[in-house]
């Protein structure tokens, strides 16, 4: 592998921010659409060069940017049923307008590894203590193309406001169930260790059935899978633990089978690409069952990315200033206890690339931001490879800032990989440009990238849509 160039061709600008990017057959058309989902709350698609609104929702959106500007919430995640072009079903998750709460903690949280009161918090009165309300619907694009809300499958109660996942719903090719993937909650290092916990919906990736029936008015709002009532926990399998946050999942078909490709947005060191191919997921009702006679299920073969004990391939650090050193850090194991635990219960990942990194060909990272796997032939030199975007990559010169572009492949010995860049001959002036998506069209032979001007999103429609093409 090698540095790659691509030019970006501009399709849709003057957009708020841009978090999913993913094309669709509609309906009654002959050939699909890019559609592009805003964090603020709107659907667009573009078709034949013209975009339209497909669908806003802005009104039904928690309300963002309350803490300067910068914001996780929003509408995150969008999905079309595999057959949506003849039942036009289609998914939304995003954070519900008016469910704003004073959060889980009162004071930010930071382990002290000295302190074991801080390494065993419990996440109480979650009624009253949590930051909003995230909600995974089902909507229907009825015969005079106008979407409707069909049903509520999930309503879940977040502690914080970070870590809602973004791109967080996607169609699995290989069972034909929708796929959520969500975060572990929010505020930083994990403070309740939900991601390891079974029972918590938190920091896991989850199967949909959405075929079952769960059609209830006005199902609760939950944090746990236990609070879910019978028919939920029913659609409901566990294929991952152990996730912090990330761009949802990319599936890639290779020899007759499906590679899974996760990305784990990192704490302190590094972000991480993970990948699998076999799994063996587990069932709400057996770990609500297993929970009742104070028990676990089996979790030999379920998929485990480490988190919190492991950020990528090492142990979660704590990052202190080295005294009258200001160029180097020290690092001290946050979670030595929980390394240990799952140690032989994590995959390792493909890819790890650093926020440090000091050699001439590479970019310090900040947050990966999107994992697709890319299968087309036009860019020749990247067919088969894994491709990420990262929010902004640490210069030196921060201004103005510019995300980062680059691919991957994997191993056949199982071993883990470097990554190269991709160079971008786009020219965006003095204008920053923070990488915060990238999508494919359906049979991943196009690839789609989403910047915009601004980290906050409060500073409206300053992102641009391009397809990445030789």
């Amino acid at each position: 592998m090698k540095k790659v160039k691509v030019n970006l061709q501009p399709i849709i600008s003057n957009i708020n921010l841009p978090t999913v990017l993913k094309t669709a057959l509609i309906p009654g058309d002959s050939s699909e659409s890019l559609f592009v989902a805003t964090q603020v709350g709107e659907v667009l698609y573009v078709k034949n060069g013209v975009a339209r609104t497909f669908l806003d929702i802005r009104h039904q959106v928690i309300q963002l940017g309350s803490n300067g500007g910068y914001d996780e919430r929003g509408l995150v995640g969008l999905a079309f049923h595999p057959d949506f072009s003849h039942n036009g079903l289609f998914y939304l998750h995003y954070s519900v307008a008016s469910t704003q709460g004073p959060g889980a903690l009162s004071d930010s949280f930071k382990p002290d590894p000295c302190d074991p009161t801080t390494l065993t918090l419990r996440w109480t009165n979650r009624e009253t203590k949590f930051d909003h309300i995230d909600t995974v619907e089902e909507w229907l694009l009825s015969a005079n193309r106008k979407p409707k809300k069909r049903r509520t499958l999930l309503n879940l109660r977040r502690p914080f406001s970070n870590h809602n996942g973004v791109n967080s719903l996607n169609f699995s090719p290989e069972t034909g169930k929708l796929v959520l993937t969500t975060g572990d909650g929010g505020s930083g290092f994990d403070p309740f260790n939900l991601s390891q916990d079974l029972m918590e919906i938190a920091g896991k990736i989850i199967e949909i059935d959405v075929d079952k029936n769960t059609f209830i008015d006005d199902p609760p709002a939950v944090s746990r899978f236990n609070e879910l009532p019978a028919s939920f926990q029913e659609t409901l399998t566990v294929i991952v633990i152990g996730f912090r946050n990330g761009p949802g999942i990319s599936f890639q078909r290779l020899n007759n089978q499906y590679i899974k490709y996760v990305g784990n947005v990192g704490q302190e060191l590094v972000e991480s690409i993970f990948s699998f191919a076999n799994y063996k997921p587990i069932a709400v009702t057996e770990i609500v069952q297993e929970n009742l006679r104070k028990s676990e299920p089996d979790q030999k073969d379920l998929i485990n990315l480490g988190w919190r004990g492991w950020e990528g391939d090492f142990p979660s650090p704590i990052l202190r200033e080295c005294s009258g050193k200001p160029d180097l850090d020290e690092k001290i194991i946050a979670f030595y206890n929980d390394a240990v635990i799952t140690s032989t219960k994590r995959i390792r990942p493909i890819i790890n690339y650093f926020h440090q990194d000091t050699r001439p060909d590479k970019f310090q990272g900040t947050a990966l931001t999107g994992v697709q796997a890319y299968m087309g032939n036009r860019i020749s030199q990247m067919k088969g490879s894994v491709v990420f975007t990262d929010f902004a990559r640490r210069e030196e010169s921060k201004d103005p800032t510019r995300g980062g572009l680059a691919y991957t492949k994997v191993r056949m010995d199982g071993q883990p990989n470097d990554f190269y860049v991709i160079d971008t001959a786009y020219d965006f002036g003095s204008e920053d440009a923070y990488y915060v998506s990238l999508g494919t069209d359906r049979n991943q032979m196009r690839l789609f990238l989403g910047a915009y001007g601004s980290s906050k999103v409060t500073d409206y429609k300053k992102g641009t849509v391009f397809e990445i093409v030789p």
